[in-house]
């Protein structure tokens, strides 16, 4: 019996050989364009234009490298990276630490579904837990996935806990909202760019301005409201801060009302602000938390949401799940990921550099900048947009000059650079912010 299975060990290589040395091989000289002028990295934009949906509008740049807070484009051009990926990249760039657990444990074992355990998951589940000081975590992969999971946790608690009448709960959200794409999300959303076209909507869902308390407590005043979800700081709505006290008013509105009080965290957390959870600006503690993107270090999706058992043992075995969710892979770089946060003091230096990073912009002209906002490594520069210089040519004339941002609506760039950046390199970094925002270079 060993013979025949060794037999059929070389049997099976020799067919995996022969099948992979008939498969015609992907061209990187991709024939997209017949234009011998066009340099690298307009034919890797072209050919993703031709054969990638057009559902984003990127800023016209190819990348190929990234390291620590900067990234290379395919000529060899190096970029200070002011997005961070939407602040997945919070930790830079390939950090060593994240990349080698990667490694060891894609060495080892990468996935086993949550039909078996894994002796990762459990550590890392410990590992948020206690970071973070919630009864549970449950894994997921982006943050929209978490989002759905804490609004389906949302609606259990609210029907086996609360006693809300069967499918008659009500969840708010507040306007200029983004939690992602999903069915879910673009029901809450207020932007017709991301909601349009996509109806119906998800019933249940309702809307309420952004740090206005006496309409939350208008909302949290129907027995039938189960949650409130809010961003601590509104992200793509522009790095919106609501005022002081908001937040110790809503952790209080929900609490007198019974509603939960979800803390979206996805883009504003994990050191972005300049403490580990943005909520920890006011001393309060959310119900739930939504944790996603820099979860990772930007290696790969990786999201989780957290909440004590009252909360969390509502959804019972097999009523939710992700074939990917907690898998060891993602859990072992996700330990990293937390890891690096603190032992290299990460969030401290957010919090350090914000005074750095409002320092150098107060310098920007304030015939072109209006508004100046933001919070420890997440700001906003809001400009008064005029033909030829809106926030998109903005981040046009960064590129040129090495850095890259993203705009927002028509009139704001943002700004957040991963949370390894020194002072040196954030003062070099502002210096290419104010010559084209100042208009001292072409």
């Amino acid at each position: 019996m060993a013979v025949v299975m060794r037999r059929l060990g070389s049997l099976g290589r020799g067919l995996w050989t022969r099948q992979s040395s008939k498969a015609k091989p992907f061209s990187t000289a991709s024939k997209v364009s017949e234009k011998s002028a066009a340099s690298p990295g307009e034919l890797v934009i072209e050919r993703e234009k031709k054969f990638s949906a057009h559902n984003y509008q990127p800023v016209p740049v190819a990348l190929s490298r990234g390291e620590g807070i900067f990234v290379w484009d395919v000529e060899g051009k190096r970029y200070f990276d002011f997005l961070s990926g939407y602040s997945a990249v919070n930790q830079g760039h390939r950090h060593p630490k994240i990349m080698a657990a990667l490694s060891e444990q894609a060495s080892k074992l990468t996935l086993t579904s949550r039909a078996f355990y894994n002796d990762v998951l459990g550590e890392f589940a410990e590992c948020m837990s206690k970071m973070l000081g919630y009864d549970k975590m449950l894994p997921s992969n982006t943050g929209v996935e978490a989002v759905e999971t804490a609004v389906k946790l949302s609606r259990r608690w609210g029907y086996d806990v609360k006693g809300i009448p069967t499918n008659q709960a009500k969840i708010y959200f507040v306007e200029g909202n983004f939690h992602g794409r999903s069915m879910t999300a673009v029901s809450a959303s207020t932007d017709p760019e991301s909601y349009g076209g996509y109806g119906p909507y998800l019933p249940g869902i309702h809307k309420i301005p952004f740090d206005d308390l006496d309409a939350l407590e208008e909302a949290c005043s129907d027995p039938n409201t189960c949650s409130f979800i809010v961003e601590p700081i509104q992200g793509e709505n522009g790095v919106v801060l609501p005022t002081d006290g908001y937040l110790r008013g809503v952790r209080d509105v929900c609490s007198r009302h019974n509603v939960l009080f979800v803390s979206d965290e996805v883009q504003c957390g994990l050191g972005r602000a300049g403490r580990m959870l943005a909520v920890d600006h006011e001393g309060v503690r959310p119900d739930v938390v939504i944790l996603g993107k820099s979860l990772s270090g930007g290696l790969f999706p990786v999201s989780c949401v957290l909440a004590d058992d009252e909360v969390m043992l509502t959804i019972k075995p097999g009523q939710h799940g992700s074939t990917f969710g907690g898998s060891p892979l993602a859990g072992r770089v996700a330990i990293a990921s937390m890891e690096v946060l603190r032992e290299e003091g990460m969030v401290e230096n957010a919090a350090a550099m914000e005074g750095v990073l409002r320092r150098e912009l107060s310098q920007l002209d304030p015939s072109v900048v209006h508004t100046l906002r933001g919070r420890g490594l997440f700001f906003a520069i809001v400009i008064t947009p005029i033909p030829g210089f809106t926030a998109w040519d903005v981040c046009l004339k960064l590129r040129d000059h090495g850095l890259l941002a993203k705009p927002t609506h028509d009139d704001i760039i943002r700004l957040a650079p991963p949370l390894i950046i020194t002072e040196e390199q954030l003062v070099e970094a502002c210096g290419i912010v104010k010559s084209v925002i100042n208009r001292e270079t072409d």
